[in-house]
Formats: C-alpha cells, structure tokens, sequence
C-alpha cells in the first residue's frame, strides 16, 4: 500500500462513485459458496488478512451488537481496532470502522483505487475458468482487510456476512471465534434443521482457536462442541462458562452483574434494552477475556465504562420521545420476539403503532404471527400496523404483506397500507401523537427500512468512543429517550447536537413536512420538519443496500 498522509475530509461523490463500482458486481445476497476467490484477491496484495488477529463472529442474531461491544472493550484497552458488520444503515463507509467511526472517505476512495487493478486480475483469472467474477462481498471484504492493513490496526472485529464456511470472511484465521444465537433463516442457503445451520456456522472455529458461544438450542451446541473438540480449540458457552448473573432496569438500559471466564463483575451499566443485548454483552465479554488468553479479570472500570458507552443503530433506537419514536432491525422471528420482550419491559405502552417493511427472502409470515403472540395476545394494550416498503428492489410489496399480516391472525381494522414509507411513518407518528395514553411507534422490519427512516428522521447515529471529548450538554435528559443521564446520556446527546450541526443545511421531505407541520405549529405555517419534530432531515445514501440482514438482528 502508499504511504498514507491524507486528512479526513469528506468525499461523498467519490465514496458514491466506489460504491457504484461495487453495486455492478453481483450483489452480496447472491455470494457464492466459494473462498478460492477471495483467498487469491488476499494473497496477491500481500496477505492483508494476515495483517492483525481476528475475532471472527457469526450466528443468526445478534452479531453486530456483539462486534461493537467487543470493539467497545477493545478499545478500552488502548488497541487499535478495525470492525467489519454488515449490512449499513446509511453509507458503506459504516461497513469498515476504525476505533469505533466509519473508516474516513478518502482512506475508502484511495485503498479501492489502489486494490481495484489487483481485483481485476482475480476478475479474470475466474472468468477464464468459467467462474463468476469477484462479488460485492467478496470485493468490500477484500477492501475491509486492505483498510485494515493499510491503517494499520491491532485487532479485527469481523462479522461474517451469511453462514460461515463458505462467508467471504472466512479467509481469515479468527483467534477467537464468537457464535451468537442460532436460528432457522436463509434455510434456502443454510439449510432447514439448526444443526445443519451450525455445521454451516461451526466452519469459522478454527484450529487451535477459541469457540465463545451464546447459549443454544441443544442441536445446535452440539455441533458447535464437536467441532471445537474436533479442531482441539478451546470452548466456553454461555449458562456453563460465563453468564449473566442478574439484571434489573435502569434509567436509558439496564445495570448487570456478569460473569466472564475469569471472574464475576457487578454494577455494569448497559446502555441498550432487553435480555438479548445483555446475553450479548456478557458474550463480547467471554470473547475479549479469551482474546486475552481467558486466564485474567479485565479491569471492572474498562469493562463498566465500554458497556455504557457503547451504541448500537437501529437497535431498539429511539430516535425521538414526542411521540415516542423506536428503530428495529428485527428481520426475523427470533428477532422479533427479543424485541418485542425488551419493548415492553423498557417502555410498557398501552398503544403500539408499527410501521414494517420486510424484505423478499424472510419470513414474513412468521414474523406477523409474532407480533401478533407477543403485541397482541400477550398485551392489554392497542396494536396497530402500517405496512409499506424500502426502495430496495427485493422488498415485499406493501399489499402482499397485507396478505401475510392477515394470514398470520392479525384483525383488519388494525392494518393501514401505504405505498412510500414516509406516508407511514407520519401517520403513525401522527395517530400515536394524538392517543390519550402512552404512545409510541415502533420502525422494524428490515434494515433498509431503518437505513430510511433514519434519513427521513436524522438520527445520524455517530459512534462515541471510550476516551473521546465530551461536548457540553444540558444536565438533564428526558428519561423516555432511553438515555442515561450521566456519561451515556451525554454521549447520546451530543451524537443528537452534533447531528443536527451536520444536517442543517438539507432539504425537508416535502410530504412529512406538510403532515408533521399540523403537529408542531399553527396550521397555515408550515413549519419545517426541523422544527416540528426537533430533528433535521440528513442526507445519506438510500440506494438498495443489497444488504445481507443475517447480520442484525436482536
């Protein structure tokens, strides 16, 4: 690689123009099952791979939660460290991190024109043989391990894209490989029992490794510790090695005691909701202590001050308290049902207004028949549904999830369709300003929804590392935001301040200004969207992300 000398300023044409470049290659949802292509693009720029040791996590949910809290604790500890997470919510650059902030645009723009000659080379050595040339995933995984080698890092956080064995990720030698919950999805790729799904997965441990694994269903431990035992790695499971010893609610999370491989910490505040984000906290924990060697405590003031800084967009997000407004990434059942147990533990509503958007390959079905258990048959309070869709070319269309949403046992009278996602957004937000109770909307579906409708709404969510300056913020922050109000809370308020500064300059959506105008000021004004929901409209990428939501989740 040059040598790198380049400041950070930004270059949105050129990151749009790279990100094209990459688009024209089969997308990522259609990755083939094959490592020889990536093994070679690694190996002619020098075996960038290889350039700092690898945590390597898969699973079906809950893997980039993991990975930004595993980076969290890394951090923590003064290293350097590269994250690779899939899918993004706003622009590519998210993909690739750097301690914690996407990778800057000109280091993107620069590494991709110095590797794309090389990336030709493997193009054509594949397509002499009659093979697919170099695929989106194949080719920004390549990109990722180049950025990290250039830059250079300690350590990689690297989350697989789908599967394991064949993933475009697994070129690399993970010193520790981590393993989320494992659940029935892309069966049509994976297979259709869990143990076939963790035989797929099981492929990251390797040789001589370290297996972390959350708690699974029996099948699927099984395989994971044949594999382990097989490969002579070491292996700890959540519920046997480690686990969470307690948690109870707190203001903007929730304060656990976990125990780790090495010994027991108390008082750890979390700054995300729900058991789910707590199983993976005390699994990012185990993996970091095995990184480590698995023999030592880390020290309880890193491991406090990294949880409770830490973010995770798009994961039960609150992106606005008036009305009460959610991001979810559940794109699954399993998901779906963490979410919503975290959901009503953290905000008990009495009136729930969902806008969903679901993408082609999921499994729609039966994540309406979910929602319909846990929002409805196991609630007192008002469910009501706002079906739309993301730009993405594979979502589903707004009336076939009618369909589905009827299909699983949810009552007409509770479904509004809507052809543009911002319709549904404002007249949710619209209906759940206006209950007598407690209100609240919930976003979920799918990641390009939620890359959507934190563009319509800025919730430019910028990752606050352990050690990084602190603006000056009010002393207060409303409890219902789900922020803390000591270290964490002032974190997640100057992202919001600083987001707003970013932002001020862009247009409103022309048609959640004219419904959100009645809401916010006297009809007849037209205020602005700034105004009427206290947050400025972002610009961002909102192309199809072509994205692979294996990775999220909760």
């Amino acid at each position: 690689m040059s040598e790198k000398n380049y400041p950070a300023i930004p270059d949105p044409e050129g990151v749009e123009r790279v990100y094209g470049e990459l688009l024209a290659r089969a997308p990522e949802n259609k990755m083939a099952p094959r490592l020889d292509a990536v093994a070679r693009a690694v190996e002619i720029l020098g075996d960038v791979h290889r350039a700092a040791p690898v945590i390597h996590i898969t699973g079906t949910n809950g893997k980039t939660s993991t990975a930004r809290m595993i980076e969290a604790l890394l951090l923590g500890h003064d290293l350097r460290v590269g994250r690779f997470t899939s899918p993004h919510l706003e622009s590519v650059t998210e993909r690739i991190c750097i301690n914690g902030a996407p990778v800057p645009d000109a280091t993107f723009v620069r590494i991709w024109e110095e590797i794309a000659p090389y990336l030709q080379i493997v193009d054509a050595e594949m397509t002499s043989r009659g093979e697919p040339a170099l695929t989106f995933f194949e080719s920004i995984t390549v990109l990722a391990f180049a950025i990290f080698a250039d830059e250079p890092v300690d350590v990689v956080v690297l989350e697989v894209g789908i599967g394991g064995t064949w993933d475009s990720t697994n070129v690399a030698d993970g010193v520790v490989s981590v393993v989320t919950p494992i659940g029935l999805d892309h069966t049509d790729m994976l297979g259709e029992t869990l143990a076939e799904i963790a035989t797929e997965k099981s492929g990251i441990i390797k040789p001589g490794g370290f297996l972390v694994s959350a708690v699974q269903e029996p099948e699927a431990a099984d395989v994971l510790l044949a594999s382990a035992r097989e490969k002579e790695a070491s292996f700890a499971f959540e519920g046997v090695e480690f686990g969470v010893v307690s948690r109870e609610l707190a203001v903007g999370g929730q304060l656990l005691t976990l125990r780790g491989l090495a010994g027991e910490y108390p008082d750890v505040p979390l700054s995300l909701h729900g058991a789910h984000q707590a199983q993976n906290a005390v699994v990012a924990l185990a993996a970091v202590e095995a990184f480590f060697g698995g023999q030592r405590q880390l020290p309880e003031d890193v491991v406090r001050a990294a949880f409770e800084l830490v973010r995770s967009p798009g994961r039960l997000e609150v992106v606005r308290t008036e009305p009460l407004t959610i991001l979810d990434a559940g794109h699954n059942p399993h998901g779906v049902r963490a979410s919503a147990a975290a959901l009503t533990e953290a905000f008990k509503l009495s009136h729930l207004h969902a806008v969903v958007g679901i993408l082609g390959e999921k499994d729609a079905l039966g994540m309406f028949e979910t929602m319909r258990e846990e929002y409805v048959d196991a609630s007192d309070g008002t469910f009501r549904l706002y079906l739309s869709a993301s730009d993405s070319p594979r979502a589903i269309a707004p009336e076939r999830l009618h369909k589905l949403a009827l299909d699983a046992g949810i009552d007409e009278d509770s479904i509004e369709v809507f052809e543009h996602l911002d319709e549904a957004i404002a007249t949710a937000m619209e209906n759940a300003l206006f209950e007598q109770e407690s209100a609240g909307v919930l976003i979920t579906g799918s990641i390009t929804v939620i890359g959507e409708a934190r563009t319509l709404l800025a919730a430019h969510e910028q990752a606050k590392t352990p050690g990084a300056e602190a603006e000056e913020l009010p002393d207060e922050l409303p409890a219902e935001a789900g922020l803390y109000a000591g270290s964490a809370g002032a974190a997640s308020a100057a992202t919001l301040a600083a987001a707003a500064a970013a932002a001020s300059e862009a247009e409103p959506d022309e048609l959640l200004n004219d419904i959100m105008a009645e809401l916010g000021g006297e009809p007849g004004q037209g205020s602005s969207l700034e105004d009427s929901l206290g947050l400025p409209l972002g610009d961002s990428y909102t192309e199809d992300f072509f994205g692979d939501e294996d990775s999220e989740e909760d």
